[in-house]
């Protein structure tokens, strides 16, 4: 989802505000000074340029791919396909990761990538020739791996970038067994996982369903009860916001009640059919005209909502618009939607802020699991699978002997099913989601140092990596 903001002069840009935040966490943990700036800035960042011939002419293109930190290896990072890529934003985003997969202990460095792009103005054909030449690029400095560098979809790609990724390192490294593990979000034909293109929206509604259980986090934000008839506002239809309005929605019974989108918005306080509207966007490239439109989609962040989910770009809410803000719980779905500014003016107010470096971590999560996945060769469940379904049939078996009576089949067929792919992909993400958040939680009411939820959660990442760094003798 392409979406122009505007940040108010006064607002740190993106980068400036992941750093704010990691010296405020850095200095409650008294980390010295030298190691804080080894771990606060990037390792390098490199930018290519490359040619490619299309409709007759040669075209140049330049991409970025940031290291920030390879406490852990491989390093691990989207790679988005955008207009308004920049090195700044690259390097944000890489910051972002090492905190994101060190607070929810996935065994990577922090890493990102970007090519400066407008994808919607090349068709398939061309596009895998501009992304197979971009991994040229990108393997000839080993910044494309599955033992170094670990690339996976962002905004602007997905499976199909993926795809090509993969299939073009695999070219040019023939003779290596684990050449399928050096991007994630793959296709599953092509090696990819079964529940990884859902995952960063299914681990937003993991993240809600554990907030809505601390009563005393909610309290905070004067909310009460569980998340059924809750109204939501989602920014951003894209993948995330999608699946995170769909699951929330249909399985958690949310109403969503304003989507905002590029061209506008849509509103409808019993509650948006997401699955209408997202078909709608697909066939007409964007909300108008469908059932409750409107065209100005910037009042829709200062609707009176229950929780707000920013899932488009970083900077929506910004100085110009924070106080306006009415959301009572605002989930960071996106990577950076709140500015540095925007966050003190929200927490001030009394809102609960769950912050993107745990929020949207469900797609890194997911990946480390293709990526295990990948290195390990086999497919999740497949050994254990028909074991279970034995064991529990003679479980049901005996207690039926014991009691004399007969099982109920509807509930003995889902009990018996052993578990499938995705059922321990989600079994997974869920755990990792509600382990995490209980952390950050606890860690937050622990200490009256500790302002809020993103701090807290930055205080936990800043200590895994400060762990690292010592156990390697830094």
């Amino acid at each position: 989802m392409k979406m122009n903001t505007t940040i108010d002069n006064h607002d740190s840009d993106f980068l400036s505000s992941v750093e704010k935040v990691f010296e405020e966490a850095a200095g409650i943990l008294n980390v010295a000074d030298d190691l804080k700036e080894k771990i606060k800035v990037s390792n390098s960042t490199y930018i290519v340029r490359f040619g490619v011939r299309l409709r007759g002419k040669l075209f140049t293109f330049t991409g970025y791919r940031s290291v920030h930190s390879e406490h852990r290896e491989p390093v691990k990072g989207g790679i988005r396909y955008s207009m308004h890529v920049n090195q700044s934003e690259v390097e944000a985003l890489a910051a972002l990761m090492t905190y994101k997969c060190a607070l929810v202990e996935v065994p990577f460095g922090g890493s990102k990538g970007g090519l400066i792009i407008d994808p919607t103005q090349w068709n398939a054909n061309e596009l895998e020739k501009i992304t197979r030449r971009f991994t040229q690029e990108l393997a000839k400095r080993d910044l494309i791996s599955p033992a170094q560098n670990v690339p996976a979809p962002d905004m602007g790609t997905g499976e199909r970038e993926m795809a090509w990724m993969a299939d073009e390192y695999k070219r040019l490294n023939p003779n290596d067994l684990n050449t399928g593990a050096c991007v994630t979000g793959k296709p599953v034909s092509k090696g990819g996982i079964r529940g990884r293109v859902e995952a960063t929206g299914r681990g937003v509604q993991y993240a809600l369903q554990e907030v809505f259980k601390h009563d005393r986090d909610l309290a905070f934000a004067g909310v009460t009860g569980g998340l059924s008839g809750k109204r939501v506002v989602v920014q951003g239809l894209g993948n995330v916001g999608f699946h995170a309005a769909k699951f929330l929605s249909e399985e958690d019974a949310c109403l969503i009640t304003h989507v905002l989108e590029r061209d506008g918005m849509v509103v409808d306080e019993e509650g948006i059919d997401i699955e209408a509207l997202s078909t709608h966007i697909s066939e007409h490239g964007g909300c108008k005209g469908f059932v409750g439109y409107e065209s100005d989609s910037k009042v829709g962040l200062q609707a009176d909502c229950d929780i707000l989910i920013p899932a488009a770009l970083e900077g929506v809410i910004n100085s110009t618009n924070a106080s306006n803000v009415k959301a009572k719980v605002i989930i960071e779905a996106a990577n950076g939607p709140i500015t540095y500014e925007a966050n003190h003016v929200l927490r001030d107010k009394g809102c609960l802020i769950i912050p993107d470096l745990y929020a949207n971590a469900g797609g890194v999560t997911v990946s480390y699991f293709e990526w295990v996945k990948n290195i390990g060769h086999i497919r999740f469940g497949r050994l254990q699978r028909r074991q279970h379904e034995r064991k529990t049939r003679q479980l049901v078996s005996g207690i039926e002997q014991m009691t004399g009576a007969q099982f109920p089949q509807e509930l003995l067929t889902k009990i018996v099913a052993g578990p499938s792919e995705v059922d321990l992909v989600r079994s997974g993400l869920e755990d990792v989601m509600c382990q995490t958040y209980q952390s950050i939680s606890e860690r937050w009411h622990a200490d009256d140092d500790i302002p809020d939820l993103r701090t807290a959660a930055m205080i936990i990442a800043i200590e895994r990596i400060v762990s690292s760094y010592e156990s390697l003798g830094i």
